[in-house]
């Protein structure tokens, strides 16, 4: 018998800059299963690398350790957890990307905990202490022998009240006053989508199933963000009002209640055809909301199984403008529809309806999607540094466009709409708010250029190299495995 008492969870921080650099937005998944077994008298920290540097040395005092890794993360958490096993250490992943792909990560780890794990964390601790059990463990890959085994995964956590409220004191920089230093609250209200975009990894991770917590238990834990005094929050859902009746109970309670933080979440166009739904947002604090507009092109609209039209689109917008609702619109390069037009077009689009901010974003294959299996099928798919995977590079060959012009068109199209124009076009209009949202994208678009240069050089050669993208690929990437081995390895970097 092996006695666990300390475990330490790890996120690794994001291989480049994007629009959230600046934001500390922890995502919750190991917070919640850290909260878990802290509640059972386990001793228990949690690193998240961009709120605080990894301490490697803390690392090797925990008994267990456990990363979590989406796709963009995984080889900086393999790297992670290769130099942990060579110390002897117990190592198990989770999240997104080791969900689809267990047998990769299981050359890392010792055990991957696939799908959500906050019904067996405790039942896999046991199981480690004891030796035994471990093929009751629904979701759970692991080494036996010599082949893995992989355990069935079961149905999702089907009762969201059960979970508790996440103890955000556990993570390294954040053990007093958390509020005081997160820029925004993320609570959790439910989870999963009852929709299926071709790109999106969410429903093959959490289901199609939407499952949410009960109006009581989320108002409890916005109260309490309250009494320490927090001011925003992030509800933390895949899409906060797929059930709209259920949103309109949570909103009518927080009203109640008088717990009206200024709020921001992610939702689809269809919520501005709903006028009680848009009162009772505005009512309870509504300030911006996050919407996958993805494309102006009817047919990639189509391609990307969206069920909304550009019609549907230009609505919602000047609906939500109408009620004071700020707008994070998001769009998606790279569909086999998608020309260089498509491009200018959605900068036009986003310009002319006075979107607040925007990501211009290029298709990712993230394993696990559609969009990652017909690619792959079609053997399609140039790279596979799992780092590039982070929807700024290009890393398929496209259907319409060339590399070179998706990868630096997405690029002149961030600088476009984030330009200096435009900054004083929103200061002259005396919208300070939006003049500091541009300013920090116009910044951030110059120093991703600067740091991914070598990117951006990488297309050009591919389009104009003559050769078959295959090749060239192949002849560049050790030059980006170089430049990224660094990072990758550096333990508290």
């Amino acid at each position: 018998m092996k006695q666990i008492r300390k475990i330490i969870f790890v996120e690794p921080g994001p291989p480049d800059l994007n629009v959230f650099t600046r934001m500390l937005l922890p995502r919750l998944g190991i917070i919640l299963l850290a909260t878990i077994l802290r509640m059972l008298g386990y001793e228990v920290k949690v690193f998240i690398e961009s709120i605080k540097a990894i301490d490697f040395k803390e690392l090797l005092s925990a008994d267990v350790i456990g990363i979590s890794a989406i796709t963009s993360t995984a080889p900086r958490s393999y790297a992670l957890a290769d130099q942990l096993r060579k110390k002897k250490k117990i190592v198990f992943m989770g999240g997104p990307h080791v969900t689809y792909m267990p047998q990769e990560a299981l050359l890392h780890c010792d055990f991957v905990l696939r799908g959500e794990a906050d019904d067996h964390i405790a039942d896999f601790i046991r199981a480690l202490e004891t030796g035994t059990g471990f093929e009751k463990i629904p979701g759970l890959s692991y080494g036996k022998g010599d082949r893995a085994i992989h355990n069935h995964i079961s149905a999702a956590c089907k009762d969201l009240d059960t979970l508790p409220c996440p103890d955000f004191s556990l993570v390294a920089g954040l053990e007093t006053e958390y509020v005081k230093k997160l820029d925004i609250t993320p609570v959790m209200t439910s989870r999963g989508c009852p929709y299926d975009c071709s790109f999106c990894s969410v429903t093959g991770m959490f289901g199609q199933k939407y499952r949410f917590r009960s109006a009581e238990r989320v108002i409890e834990e916005l109260r309490r963000n309250k009494d320490h005094g927090g001011k925003w929050v992030f509800f933390y859902d895949d899409n906060f009002c797929a059930n709209k009746e259920r949103t309109k109970e949570l909103l009518r309670a927080m009203i109640k209640e008088g717990i009206t933080p200024h709020w921001t979440a992610q939702v689809r166009v269809e919520v501005a055809k709903d006028p009680e739904l848009l009162d009772l947002m505005v009512r309870s604090g509504c300030h911006t909301v996050y919407i996958g507009f993805e494309s102006v092109n009817p047919e990639t609209l189509k391609a990307y199984n969206k069920k909304q039209s550009i019609g549907d689109i230009r609505a919602c917008i000047k609906t939500l403008h109408a009620h004071g609702i700020r707008i994070h619109g998001m769009f998606v390069f790279g569909s086999d529809n998608d020309t260089k037009d498509t491009l200018e077009e959605t900068v036009q689009f986003a310009k002319h309806n006075t979107l607040e901010s925007v990501q211009f974003l290029i298709l990712t294959p993230l394993p696990g999607t559609r969009c990652y299996r017909d690619l792959d099928r079609e053997n399609r798919i140039t790279i596979k540094d799992w780092s590039l995977y982070d929807a700024h590079h290009v890393v398929f060959k496209p259907n319409l466009m060339t590399p070179e012009e998706i990868q630096h068109g997405m690029v002149r199209a961030t600088e476009r709409f984030y330009s200096l124009w435009q900054i004083v076009q929103r200061l002259a209009s005396l919208d300070f708010h939006n003049a500091s949202i541009k300013t920090y994208g116009h910044f951030l678009v110059q120093r991703w250029k600067k740091r991914n240069q070598y990117f951006l050089d990488y297309t050009s050669r591919l389009t104009h190299s003559g050769k078959e993208v295959a090749l060239v690929a192949r002849e560049v990437t050790a030059d980006i495995e170089e430049r990224s081995n660094a990072h990758l390895n550096t333990p508290g970097k």
